[in-house]
């Protein structure tokens, strides 16, 4: 064993007794995984073939822990070859243990925030390889000013704003450009994420316009390369230099990084129009069929209802006993999807649902001085939300009163929106809602548009056979619209869902494709007038 394998063993020795000391609630907020050795040790290798033969390397990891690149960077490289070595680690802990393990290389590690720090002011000091694993921190976790400190700091350097929903990671990513020499090698692992959200947007445009984008592998959502994070990771590699518009793009999918399972070339044009980056290497999103009838052509979608607090406003039978809640202000509400076993709700005579776990929603327009002098269980109870300063809650601040809610109806198509892909099991389920209870935001609504429900109305068995058929969606096609994450955790938001073909719905049920085209012909027939209305 070499001096530098006993070097990266003491590493993890260290790494695995600082990870113990934090919980996994403060490693979540504070965005702390470590890169696996052998990752690590994979991307080096890949750089070391990217980068002229016998260059000279100025190295910067942004977020260094414990030090997972640079140990792999010295058994990657000669150590002729290593011209400098820079990191950053903001956590004392981790720094002062990194500084105290290589203490005799060239490392030079600032116990500092790289958010915060000065980029070098000559060329010669630039990094021309950037290796790093930034804080995967979610946006909730920055405070307002933090957020309008990174947006303003990355517009300078870059000319793009990032969206106030970016992880800290995009942060990173941007600010890193000041730091780069021209010509200069990055490569960036980092949540896949940003491929097919809104606030990858700008990101992307970073990767598009500012540098000449390389190669993007993305990891099989299965194969989490980080046991304590759940999160789909991709690594990003790109060069500080002008794209030129035939340049072609490397992407690849599953594997590893040197022996990916699939690999395509794409041209920068082609990423512009594509809409989800991750479906890429996985068909053909770049020529889309604009004529497919899609979900959002038969239902108006939207997330389920959002309490502020479902703990407090989302009550069971025996709680409402207890307190004495009036019946007025309470509406029917399903459990969430994990407590749902069954796919078809049925109700009782007066539209409850018939389930073994009864839920009721809590909803008061009335002001407090009239809930107090009318319904004084009911006040008592919203008093002691205010002791738990419910009431100061984003949602619940931004209500009048407080604790009314959203006017919602009930709907018979519920999706929910989050699931695993198993074996006998699709990550997402439509559910069949004879009831007149609502949902949280754990489900996905499908409101049928008006000529649907029309139909649905005057045709008894219509309502049973769109929900066979939209649970024989093709699963592929939900799951290409929506996003995924570490361990094969499926999500989809309304208009990923909104997106999806139906074509198969309309060949099993012909009468509802003869309705779509009827209400479509009068949709146009309509335009038309209002055309020569307005003209």
């Amino acid at each position: 064993m070499t001096a530098v394998d006993l070097l990266e063993h003491s590493r993890l020795e260290i790494q695995n007794r600082l990870d113990g000391l934090k919980s996994q609630a403060d490693r979540n907020r504070l965005g702390q995984f470590a890169t696996p050795t052998d990752l690590a040790t994979e991307i080096l290798e890949y750089a070391k073939d990217f980068l002229p033969a016998n260059s000279k390397i100025r190295f910067l990891d942004p977020a260094f822990g414990t030090g997972s690149f640079y140990s792999a960077l010295l058994r990657i490289f000669q150590s002729q070859r290593i011209e400098s070595a820079t990191g950053f680690e903001i956590d004392p802990q981790y720094a002062n243990e990194a500084i105290r393990l290589w203490n005799e290389s060239l490392l030079r590690l600032n116990i500092n925030d790289f958010t915060k720090a000065t980029p070098p002011e000559i060329d010669e000091d630039e990094p021309n390889l950037i290796i790093c694993n930034p804080p995967y921190v979610r946006h909730h976790h920055l405070s307002s000013q933090e957020k309008v400190r990174l947006q303003a700091l990355t517009r300078m350097i870059t000319g793009i704003k990032l969206n106030g929903l970016s992880g800290y990671y995009c942060y990173f990513l941007l600010l890193s450009h000041a730091w780069m020499t021209e010509n200069g090698l990055a490569g960036w692992l980092i949540p896949s994420e940003f491929m097919d959200v809104n606030y990858g947007r700008e990101v992307k445009e970073y990767l598009l316009k500012k540098v000449k984008l390389i190669r993007i592998h993305r990891f099989d959502p299965n194969d989490v390369q980080f046991d304590d994070a759940l999160v789909s990771s991709a690594v990003v590699w790109f060069e500080k230099t002008s794209p030129g518009e035939a340049h072609e793009i490397e992407f690849t999918y599953g594997g590893t990084l040197r022996n990916p399972k699939v690999c395509k070339k794409v041209t920068v044009e082609e990423l512009r129009r594509a809409n989800k980056w991750t479906r890429i290497v996985l068909d053909d999103e770049t020529k889309p069929d604009k004529n497919k009838v899609k979900l959002s052509d038969l239902f108006h979608i939207k997330r389920g209802i959002a309490t502020g607090s479902n703990e407090f406003f989302i009550l069971d039978a025996k709680k409402i006993e207890e307190l004495k809640i009036p019946g007025e202000f309470l509406i029917p509400i399903l459990p969430s999807p994990r407590f749902l076993s069954v796919d078809r709700i049925q109700a009782d005579n007066i539209g409850n649902p018939v389930l073994e776990q009864r839920l009721f929603l809590l909803s008061c327009d009335l002001p407090e001085r009239e809930v107090r002098e009318k319904y004084p269980t009911l006040w008592h109870y919203l008093e002691s939300g205010k002791e738990k300063e419910i009431n100061n809650r984003y949602l619940c601040m931004h209500r009048s009163p407080w604790y009314s809610q959203e006017k919602r109806s009930a709907s018979p198509f519920i999706c929910t929106y989050m699931g695993r892909h198993l074996d006998k099991s699709k990550p997402f389920r439509f559910i069949l809602n004879h009831s007149k209870a609502i949902v949280a935001n754990s489900y996905l609504v499908l409101y049928p548009k008006d000529y649907l429900r029309d139909a649905i109305e005057k045709d008894d068995t219509m309502l049973e056979r769109i929900w066979v058929e939209l649970n024989n969606v093709n699963i592929d096609s939900m799951m290409g619209n929506g996003r995924v994450y570490g361990g094969g955790l499926h999500k989809i938001e309304p208009k990923e869902l909104a997106n999806v073909s139906v074509e198969g719905i309309l060949e099993a049920i012909p009468e509802l494709e003869a309705l779509h085209k009827k209400h479509q012909e009068g949709a146009m027939n309509l335009q038309l007038q209002l055309d020569c209305f307005s003209f």
